[in-house]
Order: structure tokens, then sequence, then C-alpha cells
């Protein structure tokens, strides 16, 4: 097998920060790496609240042969600075998928950067294939950090090509790795969703094993009497549930544990990634679903019919800026602009009702809500003059008129 498809006269790079998860693929990426460039590899594992034990995925690193192994909490950030905001967009890709993996992305490709410049680093590594998104996000974001930087992506370079030969790999040298023959399939997990993908799910038709979802409780046996949730915002930003005001992080941690209670999140999407094909995934967002339901609700009672609109038109634009990586974009950043004016007002309280996977309104309120009682009541007002409809109407069909005489048209 030969060590690298990289072009020769590059030069070996000295000492490589890789992104490390204790997966198989960063795993054997270690030896690969120092094997192949002969240098030093620190491993940076980046706590996102994927409910690991961060100390053990450290020694399975040094196991494998890293020469340092750096661990950052970065579970208030990801929650405070990437999911609120992207909440607060209301972005949804391809009608369903929340954005749990891509969000991540981002966020760990800049601390990984830190990392790089504090060490010394001459060069940065990450364990995405070939075939998928997050091999774009990570290096878009690396790049827009450090223009001139050196990203070694192995599974663009090195001759295995499945999962399978990773694990026989892993096998030969030596490195701890829980992936299995039989049970392949990988999984991303961090505080806002898990995502599935791969192996037994490649096949669209065939239903995930109920086995396989870690976060959410089976929505049939999910509790038999709905409960009623509170959810309060300030400036389109979670801020308490059920009247206990929260830090972000505690907010998504509660939202999480309700929404797992009811079966709540779970989706199941064949998506069109960014490189050109499509891919099944199977995702659990508990929380982040029942957040995104009561600030949509929320935004309905306080947004104007035009402002709702725009936003309806360009969340789609701003959820495949998330999706393929775009985060540090001038245009994202352009775009959020606008959507973080829309949420001056975005302030009030939403009740959700949760039952067996789904979620149902019960009630919003706001101090700026355009809900007008005695604008849209059936009962006698002195506000709105109903005969005023018939200009209105009138003036509204002048258009379909002269469409009609041009093209004759009839019943």
């Amino acid at each position: 097998m030969s060590q690298s498809k990289e072009k020769a006269g590059a030069g070996n790079p000295k000492k490589v920060v890789l992104a490390y998860s204790g997966g198989l693929d960063t795993s054997v990426a270690i030896v690969w790496l120092k094997k192949t460039y002969g240098c030093e590899v620190i491993c940076y594992c980046a706590d996102l609240g994927q409910g690991e034990d961060l100390g053990e995925v450290a020694k399975k690193a040094w196991a494998s042969g890293a020469s340092d192994v750096v661990v950052v909490d970065l579970r208030e950030s990801f929650v405070r600075e990437f999911i609120f905001p992207m909440i607060a967009s209301g972005a949804v890709y391809e009608d369903g998928y929340l954005l749990g993996t891509s969000i991540a992305r981002p966020l760990i490709a800049r601390a990984q950067m830190e990392i790089a410049r504090e060490r010394g680093a001459d060069a940065v590594s990450h364990g995405a294939t070939g075939k998928g998104n997050d091999q774009v996000r990570f290096e878009l974001a690396c790049y827009y950090f450090d223009p001139k930087i050196r990203i070694i992506a192995p599974w663009r370079l090195w001759d295995f090509t499945s999962r399978s030969e990773l694990i026989n790999y892993s096998k030969e040298n030596g490195i701890p790795v829980t992936a299995t023959l039989e049970k392949p399939y990988s999984v991303d997990r961090n505080i806002f969703h898990t995502s599935y993908e791969g192996g037994i799910l490649e096949d669209p038709w065939v239903a995930p094993p109920e086995e396989i979802f870690q976060m959410t409780r089976d929505p049939r046996t999910g509790p038999e009497t709905p409960e009623e949730v509170t959810v309060s915002f300030e400036k389109g930003v979670p801020i308490a549930i059920n009247g206990a005001l929260l830090t972000p992080l505690e907010i998504m941690e509660k939202a999480n544990t309700l929404g797992a209670l009811h079966g709540i999140g779970r989706i199941d999407l064949v998506e069109s990634r960014f490189v050109g094909m499509k891919s099944r995934g199977v995702y659990e967002t508990p929380g982040g679903t029942l957040l995104h339901a009561a600030h949509r609700a929320l935004e309905t009672l306080t947004l104007d019919r035009e402002v709702l609109a725009l936003k309806a038109q360009i969340m789609p634009q701003y959820a495949r800026l998330i999706y393929n990586g775009f985060w540090f974009s001038p245009e994202r950043l352009a775009l959020y602009d606008l959507i973080s004016h829309t949420q001056h007002r975005v302030t009030g309280d939403v009740r959700l009702l949760l039952y067996k996977g789904g979620i149902r309104v019960a009630g919003r309120r706001s101090p700026y809500s355009l809900y007008r009682k005695d604008l849209a009541t059936f009962e006698t007002d002195s506000v709105y003059r109903q005969s005023d409809a018939d200009g209105f109407i009138r003036i509204q069909a002048l258009r379909l008129k002269l469409f009609s005489d041009q093209e004759g048209a009839t019943p």
C-alpha cells in the first residue's frame, strides 16, 4: 500500500493537530499520520456535550500514539454562539434536518485552529471522508482563520476504501476502536443531536432498528399523559423553561430531557449532500425540535406579515450555507445581520404540549404581540369597518380581470 497520494516534494509536516473523536477514522489517522510523515500528532478533543467520558477518549488517543492530547470544553459556546443563533434563524435543511452535525463543525475548526496557533503546528487534520460534507465544513473554516494552513485529509490520501478495511488495519496495529464489521454504521453526537449514517442504514427502504437510538425513547412507549412545557424567549433567545431562568447550556439540557422523554425529534431523511450525492441520515434532535417549535410559534405572534415572508424566503438559503460549510462566509454573516434585526421583538412565552413524539402549541403571549383581539374578533367591533373590504377586493381583483380579458377565461 502506498503511504500517500500527495504530490512529491510537498514536504512533511513536523506537527499536526488532529481533530480527534475517538472513533474509528481518527484513531486510525493517528497511526497513519505518524507512519506517513514521521510527524508529531497532537490530538484535540472537542467536548460538545456528546455524553462521552473524554478522559477515556484521551487515553485512547495516547494508546494510539498521540504525542499530546488537548480536551476543550466547548459546550456553552456551542449553545450560545451557534445553536441559539441558528434556532433564531429558523434554519431547516430540506424540510427536516435541523443541522445538528453541520452547526458543530465551524466551532470545532475554530478551536482546532486556536490550538494549532498556540502549539506552533504547521498542519491540521481531520477524519472526514472524501464523500461527505464534513471535509468541506472543516476546511472552509480552517482556511478562514489561516488561508495558508496545510490541511491533511487522510481519507483523500490513503489507500483504504472502506470502514471495514480500517477496522482490519486497527486490529493489525493494535489500535483500540469500538466499531465492528457487524455494526459499522457511523454515529455523531453532540448536545444538540445524534446522527446515524452508513452500514445497515445505507438501504433507504430499511427502517432504522430501535436499538440504534441513543437520545430519545420510542415515542410509542412515551407517557400516556401529555406534558405541558413553557419556553420563554428574550429577543429570540431561549432564557427559561417552565419559569426557571437557566443558562444556555442548562436550557439545552433541560429541553433535551423533556423532548427525549416523549420521543420527540426523530427523523429519517434522504438528503442532498453538497458534494453531489444523496445520502440517508437518521437523526435525533429532541431539545432542538422543542425549541424550534416554540420559537416559530412566538414569531407568528410578534413578527409582521412581510417580515415573516422575508424570513421564509431566506431561510432555505441560510440553511444551505450552514449545511454546506459557509458559516464564516460574508453572505452568511450578512444574512444573519438581517435575521438578528428581526428578533428584537421576539420576546415572550410559548406553551407546548408534548405527547408521543408530537408537539402541539397550546398558547403564546408577548408584550410585543401584533395580534389584536379587537381587530380579529367575529363579534361587534368599532375598529374595522367590514364595508372597506369591498374596495380592497375590487382593487385586488383588477389584475385578474385584465388577465381574464386577455385569456378569454371560462369556468
